[in-house]
């Protein structure tokens, strides 16, 4: 029996074949804009004019991803020093715990916004002052942040006020934050902000005053990165991390092993990774704390998954004793108590590494034939009065309480809610993935949810659009105001099929950019589709490549098509 979500990549993997052929016959149909150069050097694509834009230097956009809660603007522009500075204060204090986060920040950010200059702080342009003595360069933002607190979490406050002024000699930008976290959002916009003038050489801020008051909509805006299917090294990760931050997503969630393999090093349990496709495709638990580390420094959370007790064929490579049988190989042996002490070292283990409260348990397409058709473990079955749902169901909250021991917060996939809902641990929070009308059952019970329906925040689904990820909702038939609080936020889903680090970020951008403007924006904004909402996104997948991120054109048949002639960025 093929499982629904494999039948989910068949789907990707023949739509793929279908737009290759259609490719294929592109070719064939435009052979007619061919032409040949004079100098007999053979054929040339594209005979029709190149297309030109100025939708870059158009002031009427508001160019910010994702739009903010609160804006209000001018009609001045003013220049940013290249010696721009900061000046920071935590609680009141010079220095402290977290400012090093802050500084770091502002650091990456200063690299990216004045990345046309040359980087000899010599051979900078100086601050300028005009003659009536009036400073023309903004030359620091004021930083003042409430809280010296630099946990991340689940709570973790966001919010931010930045203020740009247009009179740099009667007014000072400043940046005011509750946590540090808040400041790395509001020091992302201020980087939107700043474009390079070529003719002048100057970085600009237009359309100041800027007066921008903001915060998310919802607390979990997460990207499932799954890197079982196919490795992703440490760095493409890493890429995946600045690209996130870039659109505020707030939560990676990472699927670190599957069925096909277990790269990850568990110390107590030195054989797990004999599951890796070979000795290189591998994370060393180094590898993984720098992920966390640096996924701290731009305000992301990692939320690790084991997926119990399916998608587990790959942990018997290096103990085969989890396997029921040498040719019947998952769900894991539910009739041992070796299973669940590996489950534990793995959970132990890992505790080390991932502070975030939130753990995922997976749980999901649990098909119970190997328990049933094993002869030992049906007789562990009869022996416990058990059918192999019932061991499914005590699979499940055993794991659970695993995680809880620990101190997290149990996360599992839809199909627990749906096969057993009233015997979960009520602190679970249930993922949604299926299909829509989960969630308003589920918070209905009291369990908090992360919405991630694959018919539109489902990325190896190539042939869904930007508009669809954008349009989904997910409060979509909660009305309850308490019951629209237990619906966390979204994510959506980088299945590993048919990624790896040659198509890994034009798969994601930009389509992931529309959930996360959803996600974090105002309702009464995202609720409204307007033709702007497509000319920012533009500007921002244009803002992607800039800044390394090998963003898709926006407007593609298939997701991670490539454009289709020459042309300007802002022209897809």
């Amino acid at each position: 029996m093929v499982r629904h979500k494999e039948v989910m990549k068949m789907r990707t993997y023949m739509i793929e074949k279908v737009v290759l052929v259609a490719s294929i016959f592109s070719i064939v149909v435009d052979a007619s804009r061919y032409i040949h150069r004079p100098d007999g050097a053979g054929p040339r694509l594209w005979s029709l004019p190149i297309q030109r834009s100025f939708v870059a230097d158009d002031d009427s956009v508001i160019r910010l991803w994702p739009m903010p809660s609160q804006v209000t603007r001018g009609n001045s522009s003013i220049s940013v020093s290249p010696n721009l500075g900061i000046s920071l204060l935590v609680a009141g204090l010079r220095e402290s715990q977290s400012s090093a986060i802050v500084v770091e920040t502002f650091t990456r950010y200063k690299q990216i916004i004045f990345r046309h200059f040359e980087s000899d702080p010599a051979k900078l342009n100086p601050i300028k002052v005009s003659v009536d003595s009036k400073q023309l360069y903004l030359d620091t933002i004021h930083v003042n942040i409430t809280l010296d607190d630099d946990d991340l979490d689940f709570d973790t406050d966001e919010e931010y006020h930045l203020f740009i002024p247009s009179d740099l000699d009667t007014e000072q930008a400043y940046l005011q934050a509750n946590t540090i976290y808040g400041a790395v959002r509001g020091l992302e916009t201020f980087s939107q902000l700043c474009i390079f003038n070529f003719t002048s050489k100057e970085t600009e801020i237009r359309s100041a005053p800027w007066d921008i008051v903001d915060s998310p909509r919802f607390k979990y805006r997460g990207l499932l990165l799954d890197t079982s299917r196919h490795y992703q090294p440490v760095e493409a990760i890493k890429q995946v991390l600045d690209s996130m931050a870039y659109a505020k997503l707030n939560v990676l969630h990472w699927h670190i092993v599957d069925e096909e393999s277990f790269p990850l090093e568990i110390p107590s349990l030195p054989k797990l990774w004999n599951g890796a496709y070979s000795s290189s495709e591998r994370y060393t638990t180094s590898d993984a704390r720098e992920i966390v580390r640096y996924a701290k420094a731009r305000g992301i959370k990692v939320m690790a998954e084991i997926d119990v007790p399916g998608h587990a064929e790959s942990w018997g490579y290096g103990y085969s004793d989890l396997w029921p049988s040498s040719t019947c190989r998952e769900p894991l042996d539910v009739s041992k108590n070796f299973t669940f002490e590996v489950i534990n070292s793995i959970l132990t283990d890992m505790r080390e590494i991932f502070p975030f409260g939130l753990f995922h348990l997976g749980g999901d397409e649990v098909n119970t034939d190997c328990w049933s058709n094993t002869p030992e473990v049906k007789q562990w079955l009869d022996d416990n009065e058990m059918t192999a749902h019932d061991a499914y169901v005590y699979f499940v909250l055993r794991a659970q309480q695993l995680a809880l021991s620990l101190g997290w917060q149990p996360v599992n996939w839809e199909e627990t809610f749906n096969e057993f809902a009233d015997m979960l641990d009520p602190r679970t929070i249930v993922h949604n993935w299926l299909g829509p009308g989960v969630a308003p059952k589920v918070v209905a019970k009291g369990f908090q949810c992360i919405v991630s329906n694959q018919d539109v925040w489902y990325l190896d689904h190539l042939n869904v659009k930007w508009k669809s990820f954008y349009t989904n909702e997910p409060l979509l038939g909660i009305t309850n105001a308490t019951e629209q609080q237990l619906v966390l936020g979204g994510e959506v889903c980088m299945w590993g099929e048919t990624v790896d680090p040659s198509d890994l970020l034009q798969t994601i951008w930009p389509r992931a950019a529309a959930a996360a403007e959803r996600l974090w924006s105002p309702l009464e904004y995202t609720s409204r589709l307007y033709d702007e909402v497509e000319t920012r996104l533009e500007y921002f997948r244009c803002l992607l490549n800039q800044r390394n991120i090998a963003a898709a054109p926006v407007t593609n048949t298939f997701a991670r098509s490539a454009p289709y002639g020459p042309g300007s960025c802002y022209v897809q």
